[in-house]
């Protein structure tokens, strides 16, 4: 065997037989057009990025409330999920898999992105220290609304309404995002989660809305083609926990008992620190029943060592991507990257979005 065969050995993801455990990571590029609808160039996008094992989508809302940046795409209209259906097609001609991760922001908002201008909602009305892209530019977020619990119910159809579109729009399979600060990881920390109500307080009581949303997602899909996207000391989007092992160790064992096929883990916090301090990620994969992938940070090296060590089933790709329409050849044969240019990250056209070139373009030999 040699020693990249686990990065490039087919895996079995619920139905599927995907051809290596590549993941390519949810890649916000606020490229959707009006009203939130993914434009024709989107599927060029993910169809050149088709050679990964799974490709996540990009995080859509849910609803126009769980919006939080200018131009991302949605799934709950029938133009969105039409142009996601163009999405799918052209991946899937590429003989690829998708999943799409399904996202509520939660109070990671502002008024210039909601409906009729209303605040954010969130757990509690704590506002994050943290600035948010709009249509006109970069503004500080404002305190949230708390959610009235007569309002979850509501917000847990919406992301049954959600997986039903999904699967309409061809997806293979659904993410649930539960990390980085948004909704549902606001609802697991005590550092947002304020409550005192059934989703406050005690473990059981912030988990128990994960818990609702998961079982209704796999509800519509199956558990075999439903994943979740958790980050458990990540503080992005200024979000803490007083101690948040507990907290997933729950979260992972309310998994388990809904059977979803795999759990996606961003180790310390993204971008800045691959270092989980205290608490042990391990013991989740070890507690979790189905596949684990791993996502912050890592390059082929880091990937084929991981693999070989048995600390995960898969090894997720974020920035890489974006840059290397064909990471899996380049990864393949340990050939050099593209840069990426961080000015064409966020919104624009195709320059930075379709125009990496790959190694055939560019000559190189195999």
């Amino acid at each position: 065997m040699s020693e990249t065969a686990d990065l490039f050995s087919p895996v079995r993801l619920g139905p599927y037989r995907l051809a290596n455990r590549i993941v390519m990571a949810p890649l916000t590029r606020s490229r959707a057009g009006a009203d939130d609808v993914p434009k024709p160039m989107t599927a060029t996008y993910y169809a050149q990025r088709a050679t990964a094992g799974l490709i996540i989508s990009e995080a859509s809302q849910i609803s126009p409330q769980g919006k939080g940046y200018a131009w991302t795409p949605g799934i709950y209209s029938a133009e969105q999920v039409a142009g996601w259906k163009a999405v799918t097609d052209s991946v899937h001609a590429k003989g690829g898999r998708i999943y799409i991760q399904l996202w509520h922001v939660g109070r990671i908002s502002h008024p210039d992105l909601q409906p009729g201008g209303a605040l954010p909602v969130a757990p509690a009305a704590v506002r994050p220290d943290v600035e948010v892209f709009t249509e006109t530019g970069i503004k500080k977020a404002v305190t949230p609304r708390a959610l009235e619990i007569g309002e979850i119910p509501g917000i847990v159809a919406d992301y049954r309404r959600a997986a039903e579109n999904a699967l309409a729009a061809g997806f293979d399979g659904i993410e649930v995002h539960a990390a980085n600060g948004y909704l549902l990881d606001q609802f697991l920390r005590d550092g947002a989660n304020k409550r005192t109500d059934a989703y406050g307080g005690s473990v059981e009581n912030r988990v128990r809305l994960v818990d609702e949303v998961v079982r209704a997602v796999v509800d519509v899909c199956g558990a075999d083609r439903v994943g979740i996207r958790i980050s458990p000391v990540n503080t992005r989007n200024d979000l803490t926990d007083s101690n948040p092992e507990p907290v997933f160790l729950h979260l992972v064992d309310r998994l388990n008992a809904l059977g979803v096929s795999y759990l996606h883990v961003i180790e310390g916090v993204t971008g800045v620190t691959r270092d989980a301090g205290g608490f042990d990620l391990g013991i989740l994969r070890r507690r979790f029943k189905g596949l684990t992938m791993l996502n912050n940070g890592y390059t082929r090296e880091l990937a084929i060592d991981t693999l070989r060590a048995g600390k995960a089933d898969m090894i997720c790709f974020g920035r890489p991507f974006i840059s290397n329409p064909d990471l899996v050849e380049r990864l393949r044969r340990d050939a050099p990257l593209n840069p990426f240019d961080p000015a064409t990250f966020y919104g624009g056209d195709e320059r930075g979005y379709l125009d990496y070139p790959t190694l055939d373009a560019q000559g190189t030999a195999p």
